[in-house]
Order: C-alpha cells, then sequence, then structure tokens
C-alpha cells in the first residue's frame, strides 16, 4: 500500500538546489558535444538501455545524470514516451556492413581478413597520468575493398551450422516490448528485443555464469563486428523504402556446440554448430557479447536440452535484465513507508508479547514440574 504523504515541499526543492549545484567548481562546466565525442562507449550503452539512436541525447542525459548510467537511460526512455512515431523501418542488413572492427575467434585467415580497429583488447592496463591524442595512422588496409562474408556463412555451406533461417520460418511481426506487456513464453524476436534493452552487468553475468557450466553453452566467438549501417524507412505513400541515416551498431554471432539428436519437435538433427546472436547499438562488445550467450542459452527448448541454470529460465532472465525496473523497484524503499511500517511495527510488538507470554508460561510450568 502507498500512502500519499503531504509537505516537505521546500526540503525537495533545496534538494533539488544542491544536485544542481554539485558539479559547479572552479572547472569549465563540460559541454554534450564532450561527452559524445570523448565517452562514446557511455553513450553507446545509454543509446542501447533507452532505446533510443541519438548520441547528442544521450551525451545531454549523462550531463544532467552527472555520469550515472542507470538515471540517464531513465531520463532517456522518458523522454522517448513523448516522441510521435511515423511508422517502421526495413531490417537492418548486418551481411554488408562495412566494419571498422571485424575479429574472428575461429579462424586466422578469413575472407576479408581482421580489422582490429579501436579496441582495448591489446592495451596495458596501466592508468596514465595525462592523456594525449596520439597520430592516428590513417584508417583501414589493403583488404577494405574485400568481401567480408559472415563466418557462420562459410559454415552454413557444409551444414556445419544450423540454418539462418528454419525452414518452416513464417516471418511473423514480433511485438513492440515498448508499447505491449510481456507475455511468456516469449519468441526468440522478442527475447531479443528484451535483451538488447537490458542491463550490461546483468547480461555480463549471466553470461559468464554459462561458460562457468550453468548453462549448456561452449562457446566461440564466430565473429564480432562494429560499423555503420544504412537505415531504410518504409514511406507507403511513395511505395519504396527511402534511406534516412546511418546508425553505429555491434554484431556478434556466437558459435556453440551440439552434439545432435532430437529437437523440442521430435526431428532429428545432425551434430553441428548452433548460433546465439547479439545486435546493439553503438559500440557495445561486451554487450552484444553478453547477449549471444544468453541468447543461446534462452533457446534449449529448440533442442530439447534441460532447463537446469537460471541463464536458461526465460522468465526469470527477462523480467530482472531491465535496468529501469530494478532500479525504479529498489529506490522506490526510499519513500516513505510510514503507514506500512507502523502496521509492522504493530504486529511485531503483538507477536513479541505472545512470545514472551508463551516463554514465560512454559518455564513456570517447568519449576512446578521441577517442585
Amino acid at each position: 500500500m502507498y500512502v500519499a504523504v503531504k509537505g516537505g515541499e521546500q526540503a525537495i526543492a533545496n534538494a533539488h538546489a544542491l544536485l544542481a549545484k554539485r558539479g559547479a567548481g572552479e572547472s569549465a562546466r563540460i559541454d554534450y558535444a564532450q561527452v559524445r565525442e570523448q565517452l562514446g562507449v557511455l553513450v553507446s550503452r545509454v543509446m542501447a538501455e533507452g532505446s533510443l539512436y541519438d548520441p547528442d541525447l544521450a551525451a545531454k542525459a549523462l550531463l544532467q545524470a552527472q555520469g550515472d548510467v542507470l538515471e540517464a537511460v531513465t531520463l532517456l526512455r522518458s523522454y522517448r514516451t513523448t516522441l510521435p512515431r511515423f511508422g517502421t523501418t526495413a531490417p537492418i542488413d548486418t551481411a554488408a556492413l562495412p566494419a571498422e572492427r571485424r575479429i574472428s575467434a575461429t579462424f586466422k585467415d578469413l575472407p576479408g581478413g581482421q580489422q582490429l580497429g579501436a579496441t582495448f583488447d591489446y592495451t596495458h592496463r596501466l592508468l596514465a597520468d595525462e592523456l594525449e591524442t596520439p597520430d592516428v595512422p590513417a584508417h583501414g588496409t589493403a583488404q577494405d575493398d574485400a568481401p567480408m562474408p559472415r563466418i557462420t556463412d562459410l559454415l552454413g555451406v557444409d551444414a556445419l551450422i544450423e540454418p539462418d533461417v528454419p525452414e518452416d520460418w513464417t516471418d511473423p511481426d514480433p511485438a513492440d516490448l515498448t508499447r505491449e506487456p510481456t507475455v511468456f513464453p516469449m519468441t526468440r524476436a522478442e527475447r531479443l528485443q528484451a535483451l538488447t534493452r537490458g542491463d550490461e552487468g546483468f547480461l555480463l553475468s549471466l553470461g559468464y555464469s554459462t561458460q562457468r557450466g550453468f548453462g549448456r553453452t561452449h562457446p566461440f566467438a564466430g565473429e564480432v563486428r562494429v560499423g555503420e549501417v544504412e537505415v531504410l524507412f518504409h514511406a507507403p505513400e511513395l511505395g519504396f523504402e527511402v534511406p534516412i541515416g546511418r546508425i553505429e551498431v555491434t554484431e556478434c554471432q556466437m558459435i556453440n556446440q551440439f552434439v545432435g539428436g532430437r529437437d523440442a519437435r521430435g526431428a532429428e538433427r545432425p551434430p553441428q554448430f548452433t548460433r546465439g546472436y547479439g545486435l546493439v547499438f553503438g559500440r557495445a562488445e561486451r554487450k552484444a557479447m553478453s547477449m549471444s550467450l544468453v541468447d543461446r542459452a534462452l533457446r534449449h527448448d529448440e533442442f530439447a536440452e534441460r532447463a537446469v541454470s537460471p541463464a536458461q529460465d526465460e522468465e526469470f532472465v527477462i523480467s530482472h535484465a531491465d535496468n529501469v525496473q530494478a532500479t525504479g523497484f529498489v529506490e522506490h524503499l526510499k519513500l516513505p513507508h510510514y503507514v506500512d511500517f507502523q502496521g509492522e511495527l504493530v504486529l511485531i510488538r503483538q507477536l513479541h508479547r505472545e512470545f514472551e507470554e508463551r516463554r514465560a508460561t512454559a518455564a513456570a510450568a517447568e519449576e512446578d514440574a521441577h517442585v
């Protein structure tokens, strides 16, 4: 039960004033453009979990939230609800994604080559006294124009990995989780929506748990790509799709072992690799990889595997992945619960008195029996 509490307006106003004052020291105020350009990984996370691709707005939300990622995500989602929706876009074609970064842990030499790009993977984790702008070499390699087929497509030629699209797939329109309530069980498309909006830390922990044996995943990073892809908008009045811009995305194709057997429908499946998939806004490799691990774990029913771990429990994962809901539910405990607590306090006092009375009665009975 939530009870409205009157009063305290001046205290709340003072709290707002103190919040606005924090960070307003002698140093110059940070501009949102600096956040957007210099904290790109952080901006990408806010956009992904806020379900809104706009680097400027994500940077402004981070400034307003004083760097609190979850508060910034909440601000971005709240703003998103005020925006009109004009239509839908076509699925982005990540197969043709011109990769700024493209790596594979499965093949050293692959068509199109490895593209390391900007990464912390090979840096020494030493804190620098001052950050300097290094001389950046010309972007690209001699293989820039070479085609970059997906690793999973190469494996699919010899049927060494499950098909990207099942034979009986009818391509239904998935539910929009931003407008419709979550209903279990979910389709894979709906689960992927929830996972890409989910908290990076939560998905990282679940993905890590699957690697430690809490889930049937034995993964290889088939491919991780980062780059910009064109977005096409459906324009019914024109009768064709219109390009409206480009967005940066990170895609991960995780390859997992599967020994074969009968699937959930009883059909015989040959021994072959299976897939885990992750796709998120911006540069977010850790999030995309964690998402792909959890995606594969949640596909246990397709392969008639036993669900024995938290990462394989769809309702547990999806219900707890959203950090806005989690934050609201945890932080609402700071709000006044005076009436609720008084009710519990009265109950505890009554139970405590009854307990003392029973103990006194038992002690008296024991003393009489001893005499």
